[in-house]
Parts: C-alpha cells; structure tokens; sequence
C-alpha cells in the first residue's frame, strides 16, 4: 500500500503547526501582560500588581518554553519534507528566519533569565526592563515570522533564476502587500488571547473567593481590552480580507463559498460547497450582502471559485467552514465585551453570577478562532507553496516516500501528546494552586528565592495561598 508523500506531509505541517500557533499567539499577549503588572508595580507600588505579576509570569514561562520546541521541530519539516521549497527559496527565507534568531531570540534569550528568576534579586526598574525586553522580543519574533509567511501568500521583491528566488529589493519583499493587515491581525488576536485567559481565570478566582482583590483589578483590565480590541479585530479582518481579494482572489472566493464571479452576490450563511460539483450543493445566504461587505456596493463584483482551474483551487469545503468558525467566535467576543460593560454599568461585574462561570470556558475560544483562521488562510493558499509560483508537488522533497512522511507523522504525533500533557498538567497545577497570598518587600532582607524554578513560589517570610477548595474537575 502506497501513501502520498505530499498528502502526509501537509498533514504533518498542519498538525504541528495547530499545536504550535497557539502557544505564541498566547505568549505574545501575556508578554505584553506581565510587563504592563510590572510597570504598574514599579510605579504605585501596590502589593496587588506584583502577586498577579509573579503569578501569570509562572503561566508564560510554561508556555514559551512550549511554544520554542514546537516550534523547533516545525523548522525541521523544511529540510526533511519540503527540501526543494527550502532551496527555491533560500535567498529569501533563510535569512529572514535569521534575522528573527539574531534579533528577537537573542533578545529574549538575554533577559528571560532575569524575568524568570532575577525577581527580588536585582533593582526593581532592571527587573521591569527584562519584563519590557523580553515582550519586546515577542513582537519581534511575530514581525519575522509573519513576513516569511506573508512573503508566500503575497510574494513581492523579488525575480526567478535557474529555479531560485533572488531577492531584487529587500523592501518590498519584507513589506509585502499582505504583512501589514497580517501582522496587525495577529497582534491583536495575541491580545484577545491573553485577555480571554486572564479573564477567564480571574472570573474563576472570583467565584472561588481566592484573592478577590488582585483578580477585580485583573478582570477588569481584560474586559476592557476585549470591549474594544474585538470590535477593532472585526474592522482589521476587513482591511484583510479587501486585500485578500486584490491578490488572492480564489481564496476570497472560497472564504465566500462563491463559484461563478458575480455582481451583488449574497453573503452564504450555510452551504456545502463541492470540489466535484463545482458548486454549492446547499446554501443560505442574505442577498448582496457579500458584495456589500468586499466592495461596500450593493452591485459590487465578487470573484468566483471557478476563475481557476480545479486543479488550483483550494479545498472549498475547509476553506469556508473554517472562517465562519473564526467569524463566529469574534462575534461572540464581541458579545462578551458588550456584557461586561453591561455589568459594569450596573456594577455587577464582580458579583460572581453567571457570567463568572461562562468566562473560564471562553478561555478556549481565542486559541480555535486563531487554528481556524490559520487553516483558512492556508488551506486557502493551496495548491501553492509560494502563491502562484511554486506548488505543493514542486516543493517536496524528491527522496521522501509515504512511508517516510507516515512514520514522522506517528513520531510527532506520540512526542506531542508526552509533551503537552505533561505541559497542560503543569499549567493546571499552577493555576489550581493559585497566587501567593502576600509578596515580600524587594528590599527585605532574605528575600530571594528559595526554589528559583518555582519562577516565584512562596519567598521569606511569604505565606503561600493554600490551594483553592472547590470542584476543579
């Protein structure tokens, strides 16, 4: 029995890429998080900004450190998978995956340390630094990351010889058309993510009567980055999706679940479309609506699926069913945001109720929105590796069998689940056991930690909160 070695690996590159995307979305935002507790700590000194500082410190450690060797092992696909993708384009990508070691690891890698366990063993203001670096380094990392990838949707900058990309501006090949609207998407989705998180938990917190306080102050800075970044998500994923339409527009259309190129057409809320049938073989949709939105006219033109051949059409069916989950999901943030503010208004907000319970389960909701919005946009690139240019037969690597790509495949899959349920349990057990009940002055003598992988466990003369009661299953 033979395997497709092209099949298998996308596969595999979509399996690790689902586990990896969703651990630096969450960093970026957390990053961002702690260095702001850290700078309300250095500035006003209230115990409170440093016991969620020193908490959700322990929560990023976990989850960068997860989040660098799934992503280490998603770098190794492009020698073992797709080698003749890596040497096309080598000039380009190999330095810009260069750039982001020597700028943004670097950088992390310099004053992770110090966040992590410099804590009451150097100045205040040198530990808020190490803070700031390092979630400087986050967006760094993002910025590189996203250029590659946006390079291949929307490549730019660049000219072919003897089957190699060769870069002609440096520019317009990292600034490529798509990058802005990308990286700004990804960038608020990180905020969105950490918000739902801390939020999630804090409302948990709350229902539990554990450091009521603290997570009042924590709850409340989170719905309102959510009542205002997932509206601003929504009118960013706009810009994208006009720009989406200028250079990929086979992928709009899928998006749209749109087969003949039309004017006024409807915005389909249910359909199954149909490589086969190219067509829909359902649908319910609102007339014009769909133009309305891509064009902001009523009789607006909106691409068809079928202006491409078949065999360079993206898989429909994932494509549209994929960014409606991501769609939905932003409505329901939404949604979340304008019930916050509804019991601010009527100071309720910390009033443990049913909107404290719903919170914890929302935590799920940002990290699907971000591994279905990953699957649309590249799922709908396909069949190319680099749009238009190189295609997924051409980038394989000619010696991998499907044997070969089934075996790695099994491998990562078995290594993962040890992983991430040992990474998962960590996270749970920090979380179960809650913040510390009291933080040492930075000053007070002996105030170092004791356990210093503990990341701030329990310091001096500290009492740690005994863990929290209550049905956690």
């Amino acid at each position: 029995m033979e395997f497709d070695p092209v099949l298998i690996s996308r596969i595999q590159f979509a399996f690790i890429i689902s586990f990896h995307a969703i651990f630096p979305v969450f960093t970026i935002g957390l990053a961002s998080y702690v260095a702001l507790l850290e700078s309300l700590h250095f500035k006003t000194g209230n115990p409170a900004w440093a016991q969620l500082s020193r908490f959700w410190t322990k929560v990023f450690a976990v989850a960068f450190g997860m989040g660098v060797v799934s992503g280490i092992v998603m770098s190794f696909q492009f020698g073992t998978n797709w080698s003749n993708f890596s040497q096309a384009t080598a000039n380009f990508l190999g330095p810009i995956l260069s750039y982001e070691v020597v700028t943004a690891f670097f950088l992390e890698a310099a004053f992770l340390g110090v966040l992590l366990f410099g804590r009451d063993k150097v100045p205040r203001g040198t530990h808020l630094f190490a803070a700031c670096m390092v979630a400087l380094g986050t967006f760094i990392s993002a910025f590189w990351i996203l250029s590659a990838n946006s390079w291949m949707h929307t490549p730019a900058g660049f000219e072919v010889r003897d089957g190699m990309f060769h870069v002609t501006s440096w520019m317009e090949a990292i600034f490529n058309p798509s990058l802005p609207y990308r990286f700004t998407h990804m960038v608020v989705a990180s905020f969105l993510t950490g918000s739902f998180v801390v939020a999630g938990v804090s409302a948990w917190y709350l229902l539990k009567g554990h450091m009521v306080e603290a997570n009042k102050k924590a709850l409340s800075m989170c719905l309102w980055m959510i009542l205002f970044l997932a509206p601003a998500q929504a009118v960013i994923g706009d810009f994208h999706g006009l720009n989406t339409m200028e250079y990929q527009p086979t992928k709009l259309a899928a998006m749209e679940g749109n087969w003949e190129t039309q004017a006024g057409a409807p915005l389909l809320l249910f359909a199954l479309p149909s490589k086969d049938a190219q067509g829909n073989l359902f649908e319910v949709g609102i007339p014009n609506l769909a133009s309305i939105v891509l064009t902001h006219h009523a009789d607006g033109v909106v691409p068809g699926i079928n202006e491409a051949s078949p065999a360079e059409q993206p898989p429909a069916s994932i494509v549209f069913w994929t960014f409606r989950a991501m769609v939905g999901i932003g409505f329901l943030m939404i949604g979340v945001g304008l019930w916050g503010l509804v019991l601010r208004l009527r100071r309720q907000l910390y009033e443990p109720g049913i909107f404290h319970r719903l919170m914890p389960l929302m935590i799920a909701a940002p990290f699907i929105a971000v591994v279905a919005g990953w699957f649309t946009t590249e799922s709908g690139r396909a069949p190319w590796l680099v749009y238009g240019m190189v295609s997924f037969s051409e980038g394989i690597t000619p010696s991998l069998t499907g044997w070969m790509a089934l075996t790695s495949l099994i491998g990562y899959m078995a290594v993962y689940a040890v992983i991430y349920s040992a990474g998962g349990y960590y996270l749970w057990r920090v979380v179960k056991g809650g913040m510390e009940d009291s933080v040492p002055d930075n000053d007070e003598a002996g105030a170092h930690p004791k356990r210093p992988l503990s990341g701030g466990g329990p310091i001096g003369n500290a009492t740690p909160a005994a863990p929290l009661k209550g049905d956690w299953t």
